[in-house]
């Protein structure tokens, strides 16, 4: 007997194809953004800035995206989860303590952070998605 869900209800593509598309998404939305590649889930958002860079992307009046310093990553962090939690509703999954502790950002955390943040814009109708 065949396992698992029905075919009608299988997404195109699975986990790696949306782990894909998330990060094509942060990184088109961060592409002009000085001092910001981003090219993974650890160590591109290392110094905080690449959060503060998707976030000032969706709401340039909340700071002066120009003014932050590449090394004040508790400051990055704390600017950039603040925001999130402010304009976008998204919950404070990540910790910046957690954050400047570590050298390299835990890849699975970063990732479920950004599909939280991801799934807040959507909400208040500032990502469109295509309908199925």
């Amino acid at each position: 007997a065949a396992t698992g869900p029905a075919p009608h209800l299988k997404q195109s593509g699975g986990p790696a194809a949306v782990k894909a598309m998330l990060l094509e998404w942060c990184r088109a939305r961060t592409r002009s953004y000085q001092h910001v590649e981003v090219q993974n889930f650890s160590s591109s958002w290392g110094s905080g800035l690449a959060f503060c860079a998707l976030l000032h992307s969706f709401f340039p009046d909340a700071f002066d995206f120009a003014a932050l310093d590449p090394c004040a990553r508790r400051d990055n962090f704390t600017l950039a989860f603040a925001t999130a939690e402010e304009r976008a509703g998204c919950a404070p999954l990540l910790e910046v303590e957690d954050m400047v502790r570590l050298p390299v950002p835990d890849a699975r955390c970063v990732y479920t952070y950004l599909q939280e943040l991801y799934r807040c814009l959507v909400a208040k109708g500032l990502v469109r998605t295509k309908k199925r």
